[in-house]
């Protein structure tokens, strides 16, 4: 080749290049402009849904003043903008883009259809649970029959022997480990101080990072993380019901560390602080972010301690604390953990519920019976199912599909730092559940 050749194909690779980094800088300004539009917008819906944003930290001026509600519901217009949103975000060639911002624009859209959803129930559109699991969180939960559930409630039928029906004997068992009301907040402080310090070890924080506990009554959930930006979080705990020493590490994981705070702090500081993302400025809590949000939060329990660990804590600390047997610890959670594997029986309640197949009175029969909860207990989650509907299935699949993801890229007996490292990976760049679920 000659050196014209060489000059001319250099001059046109180099023409190329310049081409697509100009396009590449135009499509992400793009990217930009719709994220911006769409916060605004989900803000505004959110003066119809008080439950519709979870979570706000952007500019103060782009929240919208309580005067612009208007006295109707203005369905058509927001279905306009975000039909509009839907186009110009898929008039942008994935080409153009490096791999993060095709995940950007893949999870910008998915965001925009939930939000489409879920205005659309607003307005009082009528979905099936797997219809609006699958619009609102992308999945759908597998369906179990009465079967699977039952073969379950024989294995742990021996496990607790004695008279009468298995819920009421379960009752009975877990009734003696219950944290007594005065020593609450020293049991839960010991717990979430154990959780910061070993995910410390392995998640760099700001340092300004911090929550506050309160303890509150009359609410349809267990506990709640309340993201209020810069690194802080008001995590609030239900005591309508009692609470038990397994609690203590589910809460502080789920609601703090690795959960839910950590989740939000790396999210505001890699996504939106550091890669200008105004999009997670913004929580809206009926989207596919829910999923991986509940599902890590849930996982990070296995990941802050694994079983030997927590056993090993629970005995030597919180047992004590809270003034329980430190002995009949091993018994206890070898209980919980067949009640565990029937999870899934409270989406089912929830499923057939929602769609007309049962009532309440019959979801929470089945509630005790399955889920071995309490009347007290399956009451609650039927005010917490009337509430947040499918969103129930974020718990149990998100950690399955999160745990999957982990385990299959670490291994079960991966080490500790190769699990941390998979786990921090997937909260600073979240994720969907079908995307996720992909690559396994």
């Amino acid at each position: 080749m000659n050196f014209l050749n060489r000059f001319f194909l250099i001059s046109i690779f180099s023409i190329m290049i310049t081409v697509f980094s100009s396009q590449a800088v135009e499509d992400s300004g793009v990217m930009d402009g719709i994220a911006e539009e769409y916060v605004k917008l989900v803000l505004k819906i959110g003066l119809y849904d008080g439950d519709f944003v979870d979570a706000y930290y952007g500019p103060p001026e782009w929240r919208p003043a309580e005067g612009e509600k208007q006295d109707t519901f203005p369905h058509l217009v927001f279905n306009d903008q975000l039909e509009t949103l839907i186009s110009r975000l898929n008039k942008i060639d994935d080409t153009h883009l490096s791999t993060i911002a095709q995940k950007r624009k893949m999870l910008l859209g998915k965001q925009l259809i939930a939000i489409q959803a879920k205005t659309n129930m607003i307005a009082g559109r009528k979905l099936s649970f797997n219809e609006e699991s699958s619009l609102l969180y992308d999945a759908v939960a597998p369906r179990r029959d009465r079967a699977h559930y039952d073969s379950l409630l024989s294995s742990l039928d021996s496990e607790l022997p004695g008279e009468g029906a298995l819920s009421h004997r379960f009752e009975q068992f877990i009734s003696k480990f219950v944290i007594p009301e005065a020593r609450l907040n020293a049991v839960f402080q010991a717990a979430i101080a154990e959780c910061r310090k070993r995910t410390l070890k392995y998640i760099p924080l700001p340092e300004n990072e911090n929550f506050t506990v309160e303890y509150v009554t009359d609410k349809a959930w267990s506990g709640y993380n309340w993201f209020k930006g810069n690194s802080f979080s008001l995590i609030q705990l239900n005591t309508d019901l009692p609470i038990y020493i397994e609690r203590a590490i589910d809460l502080a994981a789920h609601e703090g560390y690795p959960g839910h705070h950590v989740f939000n702090v790396l999210l505001e500081q890699e996504l939106y602080l550091k890669r200008g993302w105004v999009e997670f400025s913004l929580y809206p809590l009926f989207s596919p972010q829910s999923l991986i949000a509940e599902g890590s939060a849930n996982y990070g329990k296995e990941v802050v301690m694994s079983r030997d660990e927590r056993l090993q804590f629970e005995r030597a600390v919180l047992f004590p604390l809270a003034g329980l047997d430190p002995e009949k610890a091993e018994k206890y959670y070898s209980v919980l953990s067949i009640r565990k594997a029937l999870g899934y029986a409270g989406n089912e309640a929830a499923r057939d519920y929602l769609d007309g197949r049962m009532n309440a009175e019959q979801a929470v029969a089945w509630l005790i019976k399955y889920s071995l909860m309490s009347p007290e207990g399956a009451k609650q989650r039927i005010k917490f199912i009337q509430k947040y509907r499918s969103y129930v299935i974020n718990y149990n699949l998100g950690e399955d599909i999160v745990r999957n993801h982990v385990e299959k890229n670490v291994g079960r007996k991966g080490s500790v730092e190769k699990r941390w490292q998979l786990f921090a990976e997937l909260l600073a760049m979240p994720e969907t559940a079908s995307y996720l679920e992909k690559k396994q």
